[in-house]
């Protein structure tokens, strides 16, 4: 049986833990296969700004670098921030997926331009980045915002009637009028909305999460990792610093409520 760890980036517990692993019902898996979900111990309140950037990278990084001893055969990162891939990646042997470059590059395999629906234009910036690092803009048609304060913690439950069809509306306004042929949720937060928007829009409307999953169960099959061209290891690694940090983090964090 693979196992694969699913690094959620917020330090949630019970029901809000669940409302992530409920990401698992949107894809079909083989039976060989198993995975976790496993919060952060302490991280930023949102991903809005590059001090937010730091402290997710951390918190991924420090939550993930001991799998490949814990027995995790891949690792998947639950934020379209894709925080803390380049760092694990640089530890582990073990595939380690993010979901914001592998779904903009999905994207390109259905269709020729791809556009992002989103909460909030503070969310721009994380996927302007990976924009950049893959030179995808002028595959890009748009991204499209509701103006709607994203919730970490309870995603969706409860504002469907509100948010949904806000969602949709600006998919076609995507499609219509910026001529997208894909349209990507962009954020894992957005993942109750994906069966909704399938039924209601005329292009593949990319679920970020599960399409993760789906990657780290490929990966396994083929037997394929990362390049260690690309992400070379640490000469003097440190994965106790990391520990500690965290562990101090989580300390103070508690110590606040």
């Amino acid at each position: 049986m693979a196992r694969v760890l699913v690094i959620v980036p917020f330090p949630l517990a019970g029901e809000q833990l669940a409302l992530r692993r409920d990401q698992m019902k949107a894809v079909r898996l083989g039976p060989d296969i198993d995975f976790d979900f496993r919060p952060v111990k302490a991280g930023p309140g949102n991903h809005v700004s590059h001090h937010d950037y730091v402290l997710a990278d951390v918190a991924m990084l420090e939550a993930g670098l001991r799998a490949q001893d814990e027995g995790y055969d891949a690792v998947c990162i639950d934020t379209m921030s894709d925080s803390g891939v380049a760092a694990l990646r640089s530890m582990l042997d073990i595939p380690v997926i993010g979901p914001g470059r592998a779904s903009m590059l999905m994207a390109l395999m259905l269709g020729d331009r791809f556009s992002i629906v989103t909460m909030w234009s503070q969310w721009k910036p994380l996927y302007t980045k990976t924009l950049n690092d893959l030179g995808l803009h002028h595959k890009c048609a748009s991204i499209r915002t509701i103006g709607a304060r994203p919730d970490n913690r309870n995603l969706l439950g409860g504002k469907e009637e509100e948010i949904f069809p806000l969602l949709a509306a600006a998919g076609r306004q995507a499609i219509e009028e910026d001529g997208a042929d894909v349209l990507i949720l962009g954020s894992t937060t957005m993942h109750q909305a994906h069966a909704y928007l399938s039924r209601e829009l005329p292009v593949p409307v990319i679920n970020p999460g599960p399409l993760t999953y789906k990657l780290a169960e490929l990966a396994l099959g083929l037997g394929l990792t990362h390049s260690r061209k690309s992400y070379p290891r640490p000469l003097t690694p440190k994965p106790e610093m990391f520990e500690a940090m965290l562990a101090a983090a989580a300390a103070s964090e508690t110590g606040k409520r």
